[in-house]
């Protein structure tokens, strides 16, 4: 299991880091919102433990900004907020569960084993991001209303890249979701269809860009307005 731990107090960020790879879990932390959503976006995670005092903001509005990526990890908010109104507060803003300090590592663990116990949510049909709509179960896209038209290949690695989308998907998790065992694949295969499909989403003025990560992956997201759009 793979957390993410978002605190800035850095003892208890360091027993607890500690804690966890006891039981063999990896743990990345991070101190403050900026670096906890860039943490988030950067690398899939199965848990975020996430502190609501942090130096740059309520935790909390880390919950909305992530669902606005696409991501619907699981997130245990850790915090000394103990009053029943805090508790609401932080369950309606998203949070599956709500640990009060001070607290036993055994149940964080546990609340941890809890969340992942638990079925994988189910994934809206439909993903719009830019001026591109897509479906995911029928594997469609349109554009402005106007059909989106993709070889094969292409098709899958769009969707590869939308259902991670603000993520850098790794290459060999695209490779998996676009090739069969059976396919020979070069070293500059994948990027070839990357920069095909780069090349349709431009002509059909798509509104998304795909960007490159050096030697890890892919990463899609909304294309940036010129100033003065």
């Amino acid at each position: 299991m793979r957390i993410l731990l978002i605190e800035d107090e850095p003892e208890l960020a360091a027993a607890l880091v500690a804690a966890l790879k006891r039981y063999d879990m990896v743990a990345d932390h991070a101190g403050s919102l900026a670096e906890g959503e860039a943490a988030a976006a950067s690398q899939a995670h199965d848990v975020i433990v996430l502190d609501r005092g942090l130096p740059d903001g309520d935790g909390l509005a880390l919950i909305p900004r992530l669902h606005a990526r696409g991501l619907d990890t699981p997130v245990i908010v850790l915090t000394a907020r103990g009053e029943l109104s805090d508790r609401v507060v932080g369950l309606d803003a998203g949070a599956d569960d709500y640990l009060v300090k001070p607290f036993a590592v055994e149940e964080l663990l546990a609340r941890l084993r809890a969340l992942r116990r638990r079925p994988p949510r189910a994934e809206t049909d439909s993903v719009r991001i830019g001026r591109l709509a897509f479906d995911l179960d029928a594997r469609t896209g349109e554009v402005d209303g106007r059909a989106l038209e993709l070889p094969r290949r292409e098709l899958l690695l769009l969707e590869a890249l939308l259902r991670r989308r603000g993520r850098t998907v790794l290459r060999e998790t695209i490779e998996q979701a676009v090739y069969g065992y059976d396919d020979e694949i070069q070293s500059n295969t994948l990027d070839a269809h990357v920069s095909r499909l780069r090349r349709r989403l431009a002509e059909a003025g798509a509104g998304v860009e795909i960007h490159g990560i050096r030697g890890v992956g892919y990463l899609l997201r909304e294309s940036a307005l010129p100033e003065g759009a």
